[in-house]
């Protein structure tokens, strides 16, 4: 795997076109995912090997894309660890019982590595499964995890996640340093098991400030990228343009760059540094002369950096047509040479 296109492009070196795999390549855009999740609720499809390991396959097979991304969810080591959480369909990750002082932190125990086993079984036979093509282990940073322990769900403007943390900092390090212990075992299971990269989503860190992100959030996606030093590894946030350069001091082989910010932009704020990005995944419903035009604009922007990896600038949306996915990839890969 040392000699992939991706995990290359990771170390920094000039490729000769860069990767290209999409975030949320697998999902609700495909209709063989649809078909194959049809009665089946989200964290107990992430508990069922055979069908992970079908779900992260299918844009592999689909798209030939230059990496796999571990089909899971954002609070399967939350759930693992015993937390009670479930995904409501419609509104998103909904905590039975939200943090929202000191007394709270104790019903967060550390996640025990046989407590994820169906993770363990999955990435062994996805490796074995995908014969080459790398797989990138997958996790929701501190904060992003954090917020939905504390908000109790999704929110719009976190505001009892900012009230905690400036009111009681002591309590929100503390719920923090718990979560990122519990971020570091689920990816190092992926590691143990073969993923040959890993991508940490802070999915909601734009929300906060420069100096919010430094005091609260940096020290401890720094602890869990610190414990998985072994394979490259992306830092990905959305809205964090501001703060790329802290994202990178956190321990990024590799930062994501959502679609705000033009890659030689981004290649500037943090020299000497891969990127990944960055389309607009709503632009992937524009007309094709528009997609390609910007395919070609973001190749050649992420040129300025020291590697790239061409991705979307966020998830790929529901609404999106795999076909016009497909032609992305194969403008990419005609760029070959």
């Amino acid at each position: 795997m040392n000699e992939s296109l991706l995990v290359r492009a990771c170390r920094g070196e000039q490729t000769e076109r860069p990767p290209v795999w999409f975030m949320r390549q697998a999902g609700r855009s495909l209709p063989e995912y649809r078909k194959v999740r049809e009665g089946v609720p989200m964290l107990e499809s992430c508990r069922r090997p055979e069908m992970v390991v079908e779900i992260t396959m299918q844009p592999v097979r689909r798209y030939g894309v230059d990496a796999a991304i571990f089909f899971s969810d954002i609070v399967v080591p939350l759930r693992a660890a015993g937390i009670d959480v479930e995904i409501e369909s419609g509104v998103g990750p909904v905590v039975a019982e939200p943090v929202r002082g000191r007394a709270d932190l104790d019903r967060l125990p550390p996640l025990e590595p046989g407590a994820v086993s169906f993770v363990t079984e999955s990435v062994r036979g996805l490796v074995e499964e995908l014969a080459g093509t790398p797989l990138i282990g997958f996790a929701g940073a501190p904060f992003t995890l954090a917020s939905y322990l504390v908000e109790g769900g999704p929110s719009r403007h976190y505001e009892r996640t900012k009230a905690l943390m400036h009111s009681q900092p002591d309590v929100w390090h503390d719920l923090l340093g718990r979560v990122a212990r519990i971020t570091a075992t689920f990816l190092r299971v992926q590691i143990d098991a073969g993923a040959s990269v890993v991508q940490l989503f802070d999915s909601w860190a734009g929300a906060l400030s420069k100096a919010e992100y430094e005091r609260f959030v940096l020290p401890h996606s720094a602890a869990v990228l610190a414990e998985v030093n072994d394979v490259p590894r992306i830092h990905f946030g959305v809205g964090t343009s501001e703060f790329l350069p802290l994202m990178a001091q956190a321990g990024a082989d590799v930062v994501g760059v959502d679609w705000r910010i033009p890659l030689d932009e981004a290649a500037r704020r943090v020299p000497g540094v891969p990127l990944q990005g960055n389309l607009d995944p709503a632009l992937l419903l524009a007309d094709w002369p528009v997609i390609e035009a910007e395919v070609d604009r973001i190749v050649t922007e992420g040129r300025a950096a020291e590697g790239h990896i061409f991705n979307l600038g966020h998830g790929v949306l529901p609404s999106t047509d795999p076909d016009v996915l497909a032609r992305v990839v194969e403008r990419i890969r005609a760029m070959a040479g």
